[in-house]
């Protein structure tokens, strides 16, 4: 069983959702990484989306553009990611990595290549924004002879047609994009996501995670009442950007945000509450 399909395993029997929590590697330095990464575990994430820097990444705003050019300035590539990963698993053999990322840096490395030297790396799952499930068999192909998990995003404005092609090559998780537009946008509407999350869950058997629009720990405990997955992102790098010349003190101040997350996402299931029986 893959590190991804346990954890959602151990969390359902303790009926806790998951905290992903997305940082960009390199960012604002690639010594900063990793001990982000372990400082978040620490802090209660469950599993880990470690983004790829890229020059054009369309699906992210402002806040994770810049995480991607600071990154850039160190010429942190697809390579040098990938030894994070590397170094993270020297000491954590247990805690799923997703990579998140675009398709040029993979298509630049190679597929076979990319999903080969992923799995040595220890990399749970590859979610890449810009690849559609009809383009993506020769990916899916190299990532399944590796072990490695393909994410894929479902939109609000994802048809049902469309819905139920990208669950059936899934894998791992299912991703909903609880928001119009890019990350760190719009308000959240819970009840709006978890009539669409309601909607998937007909449609798979994978655990579904909601992410884009969640900032704070009640934003966090409203979703994980509805969905097996917390996902935020831009509220962590936020957090980064502002932090970019105390390095020092990035760890500790991602992990306090994350801490509070992971208490009011607890909270229910502390007091019995039965929203994760699904």
């Amino acid at each position: 069983m893959s590190r991804v399909a346990t954890t959602f395993e151990q969390l359902r029997s303790r009926r806790r959702s998951a905290l992903v929590a997305y940082v960009t590697a390199g960012d604002p330095q690639p010594d900063v990484t990793l001990p982000l990464m372990h400082a978040m575990v620490d802090a209660g994430v469950d599993i880990i989306e470690l983004g790829v820097p890229f020059s054009d990444p369309m699906a992210d705003g402002p806040v994770i553009q810049a995480a991607s050019e600071r990154a850039l300035r160190h010429g942190v590539s697809l390579a040098a990611v990938l030894g994070m990963v590397r170094a993270f698993r020297a000491k954590n053999t247990t805690t799923p990595v997703v990579l998140m990322g675009y398709l040029n840096p993979i298509e630049v490395m190679g597929y076979g290549q990319f999903a080969s030297a992923a799995a040595e790396a220890g990399v749970d799952a590859a979610l890449t924004v810009d690849l559609p499930p009809e383009e993506s068999r020769e990916l899916l192909h190299h990532l399944d002879a590796h072990g490695i998990d393909p994410i894929f995003l479902l939109a609000p404005t994802s048809s049902a047609e469309r819905m139920a092609r990208i669950c059936s090559v899934a894998r791992g998780f299912v991703y909903y994009v609880s928001v119009k537009g890019v990350t760190g946008s719009a308000s959240l509407d819970v009840a709006a996501v978890a009539g669409k999350v309601k909607q998937i869950r007909a449609l798979t058997g994978l655990p579904i995670g909601v992410g884009f629009g969640i900032k704070d720990a009640d934003s966090a405990a409203r979703i994980a009442e509805i969905a097996d997955a917390v996902i935020v992102g831009s509220a962590l790098v936020k957090l980064v950007g502002e932090s970019a010349d105390q390095t020092d003190q990035i760890p500790a101040r991602v992990a306090a945000l994350l801490s509070a997350m992971r208490q009011a996402m607890d909270a229910p299931a502390m007091r019995g509450d039965t929203r994760l029986s699904r």
